[in-house]
C-alpha cells in the first residue's frame, strides 16, 4: 500500500529544498537544490524565477513517478518580502528583485511626506522602515517609476503565492506574507493599510484567502490539494504552537535570525520599530511579536573572512566543538566581553575587530560567536516579557554548540533548547493544511529538544 505524503516546497534564499512528509510527521524524502543568482536590470543579484520554476515543475514530476509514495497534497514556504509581478498570460514581467536592493531615498521622502511621516506608517502596520524590505514599497516604486510596467501587471504574488499560482492557476494573498514587515496592512483595523487603497494597489493583489486553505488541482493526471503557501517564519512557528502552550521565544535561524513571540501582545512602540521589532502573522491572523538581526548572512561572511585569514577551509568550522576554556580566555582577551551590548547595531562588533590579534582560527570563531550572541540576546530582551521561561532554537545556530552553550550562558534564569527539528519551517506548512491531506490529528510530540545548560555565566 502506497504511503500517503505531503509534498513541501522550503524555499530559501540559499537552499531550495523539497520534502515529503508522512501523517506521522516524519520527513520520508528530501533533496535540495541550489542555483546562481541571476541580475535584473540594474546588474544587481536576485533570484534565478526562471530555475525555480523549473526546478518546482521538475521536482515534482520526480517525486510523482515514484513508486512507494501517495502525494495527497503539496505545499510552499519561501523567504518573504518578494514579490513576482505577472500578465495577463500570467508570465513574469520582471526579475524577482532582491529585497536588500537600495530603495531610492528622493522617492522613499516623498512617500512618508505623502502619508504622514515614517513613524504614523510603521506603527499602524507594525514594520520598520526598510525600504526594499518593505516589499509594498517595492510595489509603489514600479508604480511611481515605471508606470507602463505597473499597468500591465496582473497580479502582484508574494512568492509563496506564486509557487502556488504555478500549480492552482489561482491567484491569492496570504496574511502571512501580506502582514511581514510588508507596510501593506494595518495592524489596528485589520484590513489594507489607507495608502494602498488610495494608490490602489490592493487591486492587484489576489483574493484574500486564509493561510489552512488548499485548492484542489490536477498535476500530471493526478488530483492533489495544493496550499497557498506561507511565509517562512510565519510557517516556523506553528509546530511549536501546537506543541507547547506555556509562553516561550522562538529564535529562528537561517540568513536572519528572527526571535519570535507569540505571548507578547504589547503594541509596538516607536523605539522598538528603530531597533528592527515588528509583528509577523500566525497564520490563523494574530500578530506575532518579533526581533531581527542580520548574523545568519553575517556569521556566513565573517567565517569566510576567518578561513581566508588562517588559510582554513570553511567548512572545518561546522565541526568545532564549544570550548570554554577559549571562551574564558577570550573574556579576559577582549574587555567588552564582560560587559553586555547595550545599544542597538545592525551588525555584531566582529566586523571591525582585526583578525591579527587572535592566534588560532578556534578562538576567532569563539569570538565571532560571542559577538554574534551579545547582539542575538539584545534584540531578543527587545520583545522578552516576564512570562517566559523557554527558549527554542531553530535552524542552523541550533546546531552550532558553540552559539547554544553561550546562548544558555548568556540567559541564565531561562530555559534554552535547540530543536532537532531543524526543518520546522516544512514541517508548519504541512500543519496548516494537515486536515486536506492527512486523517490523523497533528501529533503533539513531534518536536524533540535538547536542553543547553548554562556551564557558567561568562557573558
Amino acid at each position: 500500500m502506497l504511503k500517503p505524503v505531503v509534498a513541501i516546497f522550503d524555499v530559501g534564499k540559499t537552499n531550495k529544498k523539497l520534502f515529503l512528509i508522512d501523517e506521522n510527521y516524519s520527513i520520508v524524502y528530501e533533496r535540495s537544490a541550489r542555483f546562481v543568482e541571476t541580475v535584473d536590470e540594474d546588474g544587481e543579484a536576485c533570484e534565478n524565477l526562471e530555475s525555480l520554476k523549473s526546478s518546482v515543475y521538475d521536482s515534482l514530476n520526480q517525486v510523482m513517478q515514484l513508486k512507494e509514495f501517495d502525494i495527497k497534497a503539496i505545499n510552499f514556504s519561501t523567504y518573504g518580502a518578494s514579490f513576482v509581478y505577472l500578465d495577463e498570460k500570467g508570465e513574469p514581467l520582471t526579475p524577482l528583485y532582491n529585497y536588500l536592493k537600495e530603495y531610492p531615498e528622493a522617492l522613499k521622502k516623498a512617500f512618508y511626506v505623502k502619508y504622514g511621516g515614517e513613524e504614523k506608517i510603521s506603527l499602524e502596520t507594525a514594520s520598520p522602515v526598510l525600504g526594499s524590505l518593505n516589499s509594498g514599497m517595492q510595489l509603489y516604486r514600479l508604480k511611481c517609476e515605471r508606470p507602463e510596467l505597473f499597468n500591465r501587471i496582473k497580479y502582484a504574488l508574494h512568492l509563496p503565492q506564486y509557487l502556488s499560482y504555478l500549480l492552482t492557476g489561482k491567484a491569492v494573498a496570504d496574511i502571512t506574507s501580506i502582514g511581514c514587515h510588508t507596510q501593506l496592512w494595518d495592524f489596528n483595523k485589520d484590513e489594507y493599510h489607507q495608502w494602498v487603497k488610495t494608490e490602489e494597489i490592493d487591486q492587484k493583489f489576489g483574493a484574500f484567502t486564509p493561510a489552512d486553505t488548499a485548492i484542489k488541482t490536477t498535476f500530471q493526471g493526478k488530483e492533489v490539494s495544493v496550499g497557498v503557501g506561507l511565509h517562512d517564519s510565519s510557517a516556523a512557528l506553528i509546530p511549536y504552537l501546537a506543541n507547547f502552550n506555556s509562553p516561550f521565544i522562538l529564535i529562528s535561524t537561517g540568513t536572519w535570525c528572527i526571535s519570535l513571540n507569540p505571548f507578547n501582545q504589547e503594541p509596538l512602540q516607536a523605539d522598538e520599530l528603530k531597533k528592527d521589532c515588528l509583528c509577523y502573522m500566525h497564520f490563523k491572523g494574530k500578530a506575532v511579536k518579533a526581533s531581527r538581526i542580520f548574523a545568519g548572512n553575517e556569521h556566513e561572511v565573517q567565517l569566510k573572512r576567518i578561513a581566508l585569514h588562517f588559510d582554513r577551509a570553511a567548512y572545518l568550522f561546522k565541526h568545532l566543538k564549544f570550548n570554554p576554556g577559549l571562551v574564558l580566555k577570550l573574556v579576559n582577551k577582549v574587555p567588552e566581553n564582560q560587559q553586555a551590548q547595550t545599544a542597538f547595531s545592525l551588525t555584531s562588533a566582529f566586523p571591525a575587530r582585526d583578525l591579527n590579534i587572535f592566534q588560532t582560527a578556534e578562538e576567532a570563531y569563539h569570538q565571532l560567536i560571542i559577538d554574534l550572541i551579545k547582539q542575538q540576546v539584545y534584540s531578543l530582551k527587545l520583545i522578552l516579557n516576564p512570562g517566559v521561561r523557554r527558549i527554542f532554537v531553530d535552524g542552523g545556530f541550533g546546531k552550532n554548540a558553540i552559539y547554544m552553550h553561550l546562548l544558555a550562558s548568556a540567559v541564565p534564569d531561562i530555559e534554552v533548547y535547540a530543536s532537532s527539528v531543524s526543518q520546522a519551517t516544512a514541517i508548519g506548512t504541512a500543519l496548516a493544511i494537515n486536515n486536506v491531506w492527512n486523517d490523523n490529528p497533528a501529533p503533539t510530540d513531534m518536536i524533540n529538544l535538547k536542553y543547553y545548560s548554562a556551564i557558567q555565566r561568562t557573558l
